[in-house]
């Protein structure tokens, strides 16, 4: 298992390397795929994906990425709320059909899945994106390898016992700490290419620390949702990983905090 879930996770890394290097519409395309599956993976949860209520999930996520790719509406939200609106009429005209939970769950998946992922390509547009979007990586998928390392070796205070036995508070102290420290680094290999000001590495050392933290709350909430459903894993298309949804947790939840402290603290 070990064997399989490292190189799966070597193979992601490297397709995130030539996605994210080249930007644009073909990063944009990738994100799009990877949130039509990700919908699915939890639609299916949800057993709402084959349904119409699922459909119009899809239909939502399609008219948001387009909007990305070549704006057609000023507020990107502003189409979806014709979506709840079709959600709700669904629900209400092939009562009792659907349950309450699953109408819920189907606007839910949308901003959940779809939006907050968005932000990984939106980051990477930002003028200065080139080099911020690895925060996003650098804070959650460095955060969780820094989490079960130190987990390992000092855990010995459970962090959430009944929904995640096995996460620690020193686990979780030491996956901020390598998220710090992974960022420190990649700031120092980044100023030989280009001129990043010591402020700027300050403010991309509070990012990764924050969004470490937030990872851990995806990654706890994807986990809740599964404990829900007795659901062990959202899917197989990753070996070693489970689903999408299973690898992109973290990073569903760490990518808007990265565009928005970003934006709000570099001014760009």
């Amino acid at each position: 298992m070990f064997k399989t879930r490292l190189i799966s996770g070597i193979v992601l890394v490297a397709i995130a390397l030539v996605l994210i290097i080249n930007g644009g519409e073909l990063l944009l395309a990738s994100m799009g795929v990877i949130s039509l599956i990700g919908l699915f993976e939890l639609y299916r949860v949800f057993q709402i994906h084959n349904k119409l209520m699922g459909f119009v999930g899809y239909a939502m996520t399609i008219l948001y990425y387009s909007n990305l790719y070549k704006p057609f509406i000023e507020d990107p939200f502003l189409m979806l709320v014709p979506g709840m609106m079709l959600i709700l009429a669904i629900y209400v005209f092939s009562f009792p059909k659907y349950h309450a939970n699953q109408m819920l769950s189907a606007f839910f998946g949308v901003f959940y899945v779809a939006v907050l992922i968005s932000y990984v390509y939106q980051t990477r547009m930002l003028s200065e994106g080139s080099y911020l979007v690895w925060l996003i990586f650098l804070s959650s998928w460095g955060c969780d390898t820094c989490a079960y390392c130190a987990g390992r070796l000092y855990g010995k205070h459970k962090m959430a016992p009944v929904l995640s036995p096995k996460k620690t508070v020193e686990g979780a102290i030491g996956g901020v700490i390598g998220s710090i420290l992974l960022t420190l680094l990649y700031s120092v290999i980044m100023r030989q290419f280009m001129d990043i000001p010591n402020n700027t590495i300050y403010v991309m050392l509070a990012v990764s620390a924050v969004g470490a933290f937030i990872s851990m709350i995806g990654d706890l909430a994807a986990s809740a949702i599964k404990r829900n459903y007795e659901v062990k894993d959202y899917g197989k298309l990753i070996p070693g990983h489970g689903g999408i949804l299973d690898r992109f947790d973290s990073v569903f939840f760490t990518a808007p905090i990265v565009y928005y402290m970003a934006v709000m603290l570099l001014k760009i």
